[in-house]
């Protein structure tokens, strides 16, 4: 299928704002749907979305190019329906569904932001989003837009960290920022344990080897085997995300060596 020459160029280029220099050029934030809910138990708080928007276009005004993946937990979790009798495939299926979801409702609180914007869909439905091509993300990026990416990989059994390497590294992303509720990696959970300890900086197999869930084991294994360096921070800080662009010293970060 021919480029539609016309969807590409319909919104002018946004120019960089900031005089400050970041650490990347292009970025690749995870963000997991339990993000989007903020203090209910379920679905999407408006409120929330808007202040993740505002971080999103914090870093856009740095004129760095910004790439979303969105998980859909606070819509439907895939091992959950399992457990209550569905099938894997079609729970997966299911969870792909409630990422697109989440995915337009970020691009409407960017674009009230003045951020233009496109959601690429691993799964076709063309009346909401344009279908995932590689060249055509990394011309969205090139010409400014933030492009997020929905639908997982649209296949079932990969989760959305899975979706959020393979994405990084078929855009070229220079790194993962995974958006988490606390400020890094623990070698136990921090609510549970006040004395755990936070590190500052891992090696992938140093993840494996000590079972640390910060992404699954298939997105590590990519990670690794890419040398795609991730970086874990608190999502419910303001500033973070820029912070982490500029090369701060923040969260953990997880590296080969």
């Amino acid at each position: 299928m021919a480029e539609d020459t016309e969807i590409l160029s319909d919104k002018p280029v946004v120019e960089a704002v900031s005089l400050q220099h970041p650490a990347y050029d292009r970025v690749l934030i995870k963000l997991s749907g339990e993000a989007l809910m903020g203090n209910q138990g379920f679905g999407i708080e408006p409120s929330t979305v808007e202040g993740i928007s505002r971080q999103i276009k914090e870093v856009h005004q740095l004129g760095v190019e910004v790439a979303v993946v969105v998980g859909g937990v606070n819509m439907i979790r895939g091992v959950k329906v399992v457990k209550d009798g569905f099938d894997r495939a079609t729970g997966d299926y299911m969870g792909m569904l409630a990422t697109t979801i989440n995915a337009l409702a970020l691009q409407n609180t960017l674009e009230k932001q003045g951020i233009y914007t496109r959601v690429l869909s691993a799964i076709h439905m063309a009346e909401v989003a344009e279908p995932f091509i590689r060249r055509r993300a990394v011309r969205h990026l090139e010409k400014k837009r933030v492009v997020i990416f929905a639908a997982g990989t649209g296949n079932p059994f990969f989760t959305t960290d899975t979706a959020a390497a393979l994405r990084a590294m078929e855009i070229k992303a220079d790194v993962i920022l995974k958006a988490t509720k606390v400020d890094g990696v623990y070698d136990s959970d921090p609510v549970l344990n006040p004395n755990a300890k936070r590190f500052e900086q891992l090696t992938y197999l140093e993840v494996l080897e000590k079972g640390l869930r910060v992404m699954d084991a298939t997105a590590i294994s990519l990670c690794m085997d890419n040398s795609l360096p991730i970086v874990v921070l608190n999502l419910l800080e303001d500033g973070n995300i820029r912070r982490a662009v500029l090369g701060e010293p923040i969260g953990s970060r997880i590296v080969n060596k």
